[in-house]
């Protein structure tokens, strides 16, 4: 904790750490309502693919979480700021369900391809028309590679095998947009007006939400719920600032220590 400033503001990630589907993680609704209480700034990040942010806002409030649309930052959004800062004509491997997040993006005559999670077109006619495309010099844009995911039935393929197949098949690799990279963090914490040594991260998944918020100058708290499997927080390097069996356990670490 040397040199770091105190703390303005905890990021926390949705699937996994808050609930799964349509089911909350123990205590979470109570333990983000003690949050709200501190004086901090909350954020929700998440890279979920399968809905828009609108879906996943209601799906939140229906389990009776206290947050708004303002507060929820997705890999979404960080793929259509890419998208209309490079004026790319994509090919959306999303579900229909995302769709309504890229509104008014034109996909005619598609010049690029950007690969969510898409359990509904992950068969061999999408991907080999993605794989033509790329050969035929169109980016690869992964909204994430997130190896699996955790669903009410168990663990499920998330985008990145999809992802890095195609990156095998055409010998290029993907320009990532959401967690874990840098700038997704960054853009995440701009409009709080703090610093990374100011916020800290919440999530289930060692290395996209902590792995990658630490990368990025944050602390990392890692919560032993959704995708989390025995020994993952010896995955990365170095080591999740804390980890602990649930979302409420690390409210209340935050809440003792860092404030």
């Amino acid at each position: 904790m040397a040199g770091r400033r105190a703390l303005k503001a905890v990021l926390i990630d949705l699937s996994g750490t808050l609930h799964v589907e349509d089911t909350a993680v123990p205590g979470a609704q109570d333990a983000l309502n003690r949050l709200r209480q501190a004086s901090v700034a909350v954020k929700f990040v998440t890279n979920t693919t399968k809905e828009s942010k609108k879906n996943l806002l209601e799906r939140l409030q229906r389990l009776n979480f206290d947050l708004q649309e303002k507060e929820i930052f997705t890999s979404l959004s960080a793929a259509r700021s890419l998208l209309e800062q490079k004026q790319h004509k994509p090919l959306l491997l999303v579900e229909d369900s995302a769709l309504e997040d890229f509104t008014g993006i034109d996909t005619l005559e598609p010049n690029a391809v950007v690969i969510g999670l898409a359990p509904d077109h992950f068969n061999y006619q999408t991907l080999n028309k993605a794989f033509r495309m790329i050969l035929d010099g169109a980016p690869l844009i992964a909204i994430h590679k997130a190896r699996y995911y955790k669903r009410k039935d168990g663990l499920a393929l998330g985008p990145g095998p999809f992802v890095t197949g195609l990156e095998y098949a055409t010998d290029c690799k993907a320009t990532v947009v959401g967690k874990p990279e840098k700038t997704f963090f960054t853009q995440a914490l701009s409009d709080l007006g703090c610093s990374p040594s100011e916020a800290v991260m919440i999530g289930d998944d060692a290395r996209d939400d902590v792995g990658g918020a630490q990368n990025a100058g944050m602390l990392g708290i890692l919560v032993r719920t959704g995708k989390y499997r025995d020994g993952d927080e010896r995955k990365i390097d170095p080591p999740p600032y804390l980890t602990c069996d649930s979302f409420s356990d690390a409210v209340e670490h935050i809440l003792q220590n860092l404030l």
